[in-house]
């Protein structure tokens, strides 16, 4: 982030505003819808600044910038064509520890002006760091078709029983998701149908109803999918959004976790071979007692909870306690993977089937059905094989599967550190040896790797 946005209370405070031209009536526009006080500097003053500088009480001085007119202003702005004079002004007000502007000069910039959404009292910005003002532009444009007026006026009736709402609801969470309510529910809908006054009425109603409740906290088992942001479901994102309290396994990336609602409490609890952040029992301990503290509790996995994610045993727990739960499936690694590195699991020419093994034991061997994953026109997927991967290999050639049989190696699937290896049964140890890994890794044994030359699309390499 090159920027952290802000949003600066500016209603009857000095702007300095160097420039006289259409970029400086353009700011000083924007500057006075936030009721700021202007000071235009120029050697020569559009009479349509000037007018609006009359109106809205501010003055004009028609002259050459000095220093000194950054006395008692708490932002300038430099809106000349002259980009040495723009440094000078950014150099100075910079000095004096004011926030600064540049007009097209994002590198003398202290702070920026967004694309804006205005549905006061909210108000939506976006902005690329000065560095793509059009594609700002072009999402603050798809951003409008998303909110209609309306939103204003929903805000507004927010705004308004505020305070009542906080006296009702002692805990900033049941605050939350009393809001939630509201905005989610029949009231918007009827601020939408421009049904204010009943809209009011029913925030009322549900108000009276809801004061004292003791709001249930709930447990959300989400699956965060392989990796790829974009291959989470719209309800993990809806859920992400609501929850107060974030618990995360190590196979979870930060792009994935920084989507989760940013005030909410994050809690790792990853788990690697041999090194548990947090043991398993104490996990499902600590989701029992978060949600009996009335706490809504996102439980983020990578993959699916349920395939090879313990997911099942979490919830065991939940349910012996009384917890109320949502499961949300995710992409499991087998599937991201494989059709990201271009291998179809099932192919009718290559196999009619495909099997999901753990490499990794809860005793910490791999003790596998090995007769079973030497049948013909199968896939078979392992999930945490690297470390075993010798043995994986051996075995199953000692079982009767060809040493020629293609296999595959997948690095991080489905992100932009993906590698992908491939060889045979017989050569795939020696080449890992050869290769640096990074896991979390995948690997797929069968004929459908041969079809990876032909059909892989998504390459991270060049």
């Amino acid at each position: 982030m090159e920027f952290l946005p802000l949003f600066h209370n500016l209603r009857g405070r000095w702007v300095l505003v160097v420039g006289g031209g259409d970029i400086a009536l353009r700011k000083a526009r924007l500057l006075s819808e936030a009721g700021a006080r202007l000071r235009i500097v120029a050697p020569e003053i559009d009479p349509q600044l000037q007018d609006l500088v009359d109106r809205m009480g501010g003055e004009t001085r028609v002259q050459g910038y000095g220093s000194e007119q950054l006395e008692g202003v708490d932002l300038a702005i430099a809106a000349t064509d002259d980009r040495t004079l723009n440094a000078r002004i950014s150099a100075d007000a910079q000095a004096r520890h004011l926030p600064v502007n540049v007009v097209d000069a994002p590198e003398l910039c202290s702070v920026i002006f967004p694309a804006i959404v205005d549905r006061s009292p909210l108000v939506i910005a976006v902005s690329s760091g000065g560095h793509a003002p059009v594609l700002a532009r072009l999402t603050r444009a798809r951003i409008e078709t998303l909110f209609p007026h309306a939103w204003g006026r929903l805000a507004e009736l927010a705004q308004r029983f505020r305070s009542q709402v906080k006296g009702a609801f002692p805990s900033i969470n049941q605050r939350r998701v009393f809001w939630e309510d509201v905005f989610q529910g029949d009231i918007a809908e009827r601020v939408f149908a421009g049904q204010d006054q009943e809209a009011e009425r029913l925030l009322i109603e549900q108000l009276q109803q809801q004061q004292g409740r003791r709001y249930r906290g709930e447990v959300y088992l989400v699956g965060a999918g392989p990796g790829d942001p974009d291959l989470l479901t719209f309800r993990a994102l809806r859920l992400m959004q609501q929850a107060d309290v974030v618990l995360h396994d190590r196979l979870v990336p930060d792009a994935i976790i920084d989507l989760c609602r940013r005030d909410a409490d994050r809690i790792y609890v990853g788990k690697a071979r041999a090194d548990h952040a947090v043991p398993q029992e104490q996990i499902n301990q600590l989701l029992v007692r978060l949600a009996k503290e009335g706490k809504r509790v996102l439980r983020l996995k990578g993959g699916d909870p349920f395939i090879f994610g313990r997911g099942g045993e979490e919830i065991q727990e939940l349910a012996a306690h009384g917890i109320p739960f949502q499961v949300v499936p995710g992409i499991t690694a087998a599937n991201g993977c494989s059709a990201y590195a271009g291998i179809p699991l099932t192919h009718r020419d290559h196999a009619q089937s495909v099997r999901f093994v753990t490499g990794h034991l809860k005793d910490g061997s791999t003790n596998l059905p090995w007769q079973e994953l030497v049948a013909p026109g199968q896939t078979v997927v392992f999930y945490m094989g690297l470390v075993g991967l010798p043995e994986i290999c051996r075995q199953l050639i000692l079982h009767g599967r060809d040493p020629g049989t293609p296999m595959a190696l997948i690095q991080q699937g489905t992100t932009s550190n993906q590698k992908v290896i491939t060889g045979t049964l017989a050569s795939m140890p020696e080449l890992v040896q050869q290769t640096e890994i990074k896991p979390p890794t995948l690997l797929i044994v069968g004929e459908v790797v041969s079809l990876r030359d032909k059909l892989q699309w998504f390459d991270t390499e060049h």
